[in-house]
């Protein structure tokens, strides 16, 4: 990465950061260890905590010669609001989304912007990985739970695989969106779904890049059944939202009377699914309760329930 300022930057990378300083810390010595092409980069990080926490950590990185650095504190816990406020300070053509708890290849900015070029994208996304800790048991690595689908370089994709987590995404598109993370979506999540989801509605095309991988921490404490299901819950809120958001009129009672329904059936046969499969697998048992528990999430989100998972 050439960290020199410059006028214009090649690339915004935009960071939210909340209660987590060491994690930021390495992740932008990763950034600025980052190899291959050289791009001018501007780094923004906002920082959601109330308590301002990434504070000694933004202040070094903004006195470090040659690196062209951004700091914003938002007070409100609303990742939303934090990732707006990332949008409008970003000064590139190109914005370069990825988390705080997340480390980056050596190579990562060079295979997005490579994978832009190649295919005209106006989103380029790239897997992101689970590093578990050392005590981490072994039915949750067995079964998968933070596992994300791949896909080969250049693949079309939708809102299923389209996240902020590890995506370079043209700046226009996203100003020509109200907000463009709409608040609403701040504290419960789902406010990236929703923005991708109306990049692609006016057309934008979205691509995989295989190679340009990060990998995301899964501390022990997120290793654990309960928040699996949460997690589970709130994604299955989050696509009911999502859907209704959609539809209007009757086509929208129509379409919640249809995705209510179902949900109800699948959470109630994922139900004794997860039952009948827990004396022979633990990890079968923990799969079908969270299907049930991501359906659970869509019924209840039909009745005005919001899981509150950012803000804590």
């Amino acid at each position: 990465m050439n960290g020199q300022a410059s006028a214009v930057p090649d690339l915004s990378i935009c960071i939210c950061t909340y209660k987590r300083p060491e994690l930021l810390e390495r992740l932008l010595r990763a950034i600025a260890a980052q190899q291959g092409e050289r791009y001018a980069c501007q780094v923004v990080v906002v920082d959601n905590d109330p308590r301002h926490s990434a504070a000694p950590v933004m202040q070094r990185w903004r006195d470090r010669d040659g690196m062209a650095f951004t700091g914003l504190h938002v007070a409100t816990p609303n990742i939303s609001l934090a990732r707006n406020a990332a949008v409008h300070a970003a000064r590139a053509p190109w914005v370069v989304f990825v988390d705080d708890d997340e480390a980056p290849d050596a190579h990562w900015l060079q295979h997005l912007v490579h994978a832009q070029r190649q295919y005209g994208a106006d989103a380029v996304f790239g897997p992101v990985l689970p590093r578990y800790a050392d005590d981490t048991p072994d039915w949750i690595r067995r079964g998968g739970y933070f596992d994300r689908a791949r896909h080969a370089t250049g693949t079309l994709i939708t809102t299923r695989d389209a996240r902020t987590g590890n995506v370079l995404v043209r700046r226009s598109a996203l100003l020509a969106l109200d907000g463009p993370f709409d608040p609403a979506y701040g504290r419960s999540g789902g406010e990236d779904t929703v923005l991708f989801g109306a990049l692609l509605a006016r057309g934008a095309v979205f691509v995989w890049c295989d190679e340009a991988t990060v990998e995301e921490e899964v501390p022990v404490e997120r290793a654990r059944l309960g928040w699996i299901v949460r997690r589970a819950y709130r994604g299955g809120q989050t696509f009911m939202r999502a859907e209704l958001r959609r539809a209007a009129g009757a086509r929208r009672v129509l379409r919640a009377a249809y995705l209510g329904a179902r949900a109800a059936v699948q959470m109630l046969l994922a139900g004794l699914l997860a039952l009948a499969s827990l004396p022979f697998s633990r990890t079968r048992s923990a799969r079908w309760l969270r299907t049930m528990a991501a359906n659970a999430g869509k019924v209840t989100a039909l009745f005005g329930h919001r899981y509150q998972e950012y803000g804590h």
